[in-house]
């Protein structure tokens, strides 16, 4: 993210834009999912102008019911292609916002690197561009599933804290609520010297111990209820978690 005096600016994939323009934004999408590489190496299984197509009637009509942007946290190893996200940005008029990092499986190539070393790439995909487009990466995401914070988990936490600090772009997580993994993700960016009012702990409303959200608020993040309507929890306890968090003056710490 961009700061002037009178605005911030954070990267879409469309260029820079005013954040006051973004409107009411979705904070954890995936415009598509898939191996890493496929569309290249194997074209006939990814047909770009059909998923184009077919992602731009979906997101005409996020647009026509209130949508205005959306914070697409799909990364390099889960299959990120940002052209198809500058076409459906164009194509609809919903701003995307692209990330860089990594997801929960790890690519092996990283595990023997140091945290500085991964970060170079990260902040390269924001301030240079991604895939020699000048599409910039708005968002950092990082992963940690049920197995918690492995070795090579922390290096990906500490590679995206640096870049976080040298750029200032916000950081969003992949987080296994059920084990509280979204606070041993800030530990580790507490361990950095992060801001963490510019971290974004996901997946949080796979859990229905709404102590253990708090927590999560009152340690300065940002509370992701981005799955809905999910399943175990349902969408109805989803809702009532929502409302409890809501009941206890948190509101401006959520986002869906």
């Amino acid at each position: 993210m961009q700061e002037t005096e009178k605005s911030k600016f954070i990267n879409s994939v469309l260029g820079p834009i005013d954040i006051n323009t973004l409107g009411f934004t979705l904070s954890h999408e995936h415009v598509l999912t898939a191996s890493a590489g496929l569309g290249i190496s194997s074209p006939k299984l990814i047909d770009k102008n059909d998923l184009i197509s077919r992602a731009t009637k979906e997101f005409i009509k996020l647009k026509s019911s209130g949508i205005d942007s959306i914070i697409d946290v799909t990364t390099m190893d889960l299959g990120r292609d940002v052209e198809i996200l500058r076409e459906v940005s164009i194509n609809s008029h919903v701003n995307i916002i692209c990330a860089t990092g990594t997801w929960r499986d790890i690519p092996r190539s990283f595990w023997y690197l140091r945290p500085s070393q991964i970060a170079e790439l990260y902040i390269d995909e924001i301030n240079k561009g991604i895939d020699q487009t000048q599409i910039k990466a708005g968002i950092i995401k990082v992963a940690n599933d049920s197995e918690g914070i492995t070795e090579e988990g922390e290096i990906i936490l500490k590679a995206a804290a640096i870049t976080c600090k040298q750029t200032g772009v916000p950081i969003s997580t992949h987080s296994y609520a059920r084990n509280k993994v979204g606070l041993e993700q800030i530990h580790i960016f507490n361990s950095e010297n992060v801001d963490i009012n510019k971290v974004y702990i996901g997946h949080s409303n796979d859990s229905t111990d709404v102590d253990y959200l708090e927590d999560i608020i009152q340690h300065g993040a940002w509370l992701g209820l981005d799955r809905l309507p999910g399943r175990n929890p349902d969408w109805k306890e989803r809702a009532d978690v929502t409302f409890q968090l809501i009941n206890r003056g948190l509101e401006d710490k959520i986002m869906l």
